[in-house]
């Protein structure tokens, strides 16, 4: 049985509401499910999106695979960033740092979009201090024994 953590239609006409939900993924869009983990509201302004963040984490690491809105929902909460620094190994402490220096990054970057449009030389500076960001907490995750590095799983053509 495979598991996908996906949206389940409800609310009345031309006013959708979204449960995002664990289900089969036989089972059709509306129906069965094992469980409801959020709720998705693309109609407020801006989207109220209320998922439980301990279930998706949970479905997660079980195999359940997200569609790609589900994907991007879990994105905007941080879940996917907090898996993924849970799969490396980091510390409850330095995953929290993390967590806020994301958090501190998208308001900074929310309020700068919505008090003006950036330029091509602030979009380019935006731009590097996301990839220093990046490259500095891939600098202090220690390696994993037995994990395979980034240049052993491309595939040789």
């Amino acid at each position: 049985m495979a598991v996908k953590l996906r949206l389940r239609r409800i609310g009345k006409k031309k006013q959708p509401i979204y449960k995002v939900v664990a289900a089969d993924s036989r089972s059709p869009r509306d129906g069965k499910f094992l469980e409801a983990i959020g709720l998705y509201n693309p109609l407020t302004n801006p989207s109220s999106i209320d998922i439980k963040e301990d279930r998706a984490i949970y479905w997660l690491n079980v195999g359940a695979q997200p569609t790609n809105t589900v994907k991007s929902l879990l994105s905007q909460k941080g879940i996917i960033l907090k898996q993924e620094l849970k799969h490396r190994g980091l510390t409850e402490e330095k995953i929290q740092e993390e967590l806020d220096k994301w958090t501190k990054m998208k308001e900074a970057k929310e309020k700068s979009v919505s008090s003006k449009k950036k330029t091509g030389n602030e979009v380019a500076s935006q731009e590097k201090a996301n990839k220093e960001i990046v490259e500095n907490i891939e600098e202090s995750t220690p390696e994993v024994k037995g994990a395979a590095s980034e240049n052993e799983t491309t595939v040789k053509e």
